[in-house]
């Protein structure tokens, strides 16, 4: 049976006989019909005379799971289930966040300095200088989480009110991570023309642009014409988060294993925007041998759709900046003789013994979520560092570690633009949060809750703006300087 989780958490309200109350008879059938127990509380005063109201918050495997412990309650003599609450679906009852003011409005004051009359001052004034209003409005510590649905989760193209409890989740995590305010935005359009100028009229109003769950290929070219229309921060995260913490746990992986990084050889499988933005940081760290695989298996400029014209786009930008000895074939077949193996694309891609002809202290990165490419226990006897998108075994890769940081660090420098040095020196921020003494196969990479990572982040973004001159704002003056 799969591992019980919180995403499928209930709580059970089970009405008992006060005089012969059972609890241990059903703590016991939970436990029997495989529920793990998280808590169990007395509601007061909720029962009828002579009856209790007991409260349990049960784990489970999925929603099916929820039927056979509902029915090992019922099973217990003088026990009857009240009700049960989808835990998962009652967080999300109503939305995830809020906008709350500041200040309060109780008085006349009050009132005439944040509204009409006061407020006409603070525009008059932004007017004539358009960079108050890095100063003067939320601009300065607000992002927008835009997508348009087309690529949410492993749940793919499911529209933009289906997408909307992610975005909310990314905005709760930018709060709680790096003290960022965002907005959800999710638009009901998948036209490129459309995405790109509702972006641009709405920019005056945020600080910096999430993109968030949009289908690749478009998100590539949404991205790029967004950096040459608007002045503050365009991050696609998808692409460059992935790639920003992946780079952080090969940096730390390399501290283990006595290999540079210029004499990898990596397997990628899985091209969709993650994996091109994990492959162009490699290249931009100094790899020179990655083997890029897609379902038709490696690219190569001597693949026959290449030589024939239809591989197109991206694809054949990847054939033509990897691959230097035009290997051809499956992942199981390309294992043999790499270093780092990096998977982006979905679950048993491979088979857990060709790991064994991977070169010595092979490093493994199976990142498909829920099920990754090679699970851990498979591949623990071929591989020396694993690592893997999911919470519930070491060495997680989530983007949580990089952009609430990385937009703290933006948004601080007043920067146009995240570069490309700028995410390197995100990745390098987020593996130093790893001491030396810390650093093991392991634990390569830091933990999502590890409250240090979002400041080190920061930092390390504002110190590479400030040294390449993208900085705009001046903690010395405390003013932003746009350059119009």
């Amino acid at each position: 049976m799969p591992a019980v989780s919180a995403q499928f958490s209930v709580t059970v309200r089970v009405e008992l006989d006060a005089r012969k109350e059972p609890l241990g008879k059903l703590t016991a059938a939970i436990a029997e019909a495989g529920g793990q127990i998280a808590g169990v509380d007395l509601i007061p005063g909720a029962g009828p005379e002579g009856k209790r109201i007991r409260e349990f918050t049960i784990d489970a495997t999925d929603q099916a799971h929820w039927e056979l412990i509902l029915r090992g309650i019922g099973s217990v003599k003088g026990a009857r289930v009240v009700e049960y609450t989808d835990r998962t679906m009652q967080m999300h009852r109503g939305g995830k966040i809020s906008v709350e003011n500041k200040y309060p409005v109780k008085t006349r004051d009050d009132l005439s300095m944040a509204y009409t009359p006061g407020v006409a001052r603070v525009c008059s004034s932004i007017h004539e200088d358009r960079s108050l209003a890095f100063e003067y409005t939320i601009k300065k510590n607000m992002v927008a989480v835009v997508s348009d649905g087309t690529a949410v989760l492993g749940l793919g193209d499911i529209g933009p009110e289906a997408a909307m409890p992610v975005m909310e989740g990314k905005a709760m995590l930018f709060k709680e991570f790096a003290g960022v305010d965002a907005f959800p935005i999710c638009l009901s359009t998948t036209d490129t023309d459309e995405i790109v100028r509702t972006v641009e009229l709405m920019a005056p109003t945020f600080g910096g642009i999430n993109l968030e769950d949009i289908s690749a290929p478009r998100c590539f070219e949404i991205e790029d014409r967004l950096k040459d229309l608007i002045d503050i921060p365009v991050f696609h995260d998808d692409q460059h988060g992935t790639a920003v913490v992946t780079m952080a746990a090969l940096f730390n992986a390399l501290k283990i294993i006595d290999k540079r990084i210029e004499d990898l050889r990596v397997l990628m499988v899985g091209l969709g925007a993650a994996g091109i933005a994990v492959t162009k940081m490699m290249l931009a760290a100094g790899l020179t041998h990655i083997v890029g695989c897609d379902r038709a298996g490696a690219l190569s400029t001597t693949r026959e759709d290449y030589l024939s014209g239809e591989m197109t786009g991206i694809k054949r930008w990847y054939a033509e900046n990897s691959n230097p000895e035009h290997l051809l074939g499956q992942p199981d077949d390309l294992l043999e003789g790499m270093d780092l193996f990096i998977g982006l694309s979905g679950p048993g891609v491979i088979q857990a013994s060709s790991l064994g002809k991977m070169n010595r202290d092979a490093i493994v990165f199976a990142m498909a979520n829920p099920t990754p490419e090679v699970m851990p226990e498979e591949a623990a006897k071929y591989v020396r560092i694993m690592a893997t998108g999911r919470s519930d075994y070491p060495n997680q890769i989530n983007n949580v570690l990089c952009f609430p940081g990385i937009f703290r660090g933006a948004l601080d420098a007043g920067a146009p633009q995240i570069t490309e040095d700028m995410k390197m020196a995100a990745a390098r921020g987020i593996a130093e949060v790893v001491s030396e003494d810390d650093l093991s196969e392991d634990y390569i990479i830091p933990s999502v809750f590890d409250r240090d990572v979002a400041p080190k982040v920061a930092e390390a973004v504002i110190q590479e703006a400030r040294r390449s001159g993208a900085a705009r704002f001046s903690p010395e003056s405390g003013t932003f300087d746009l350059g119009d």
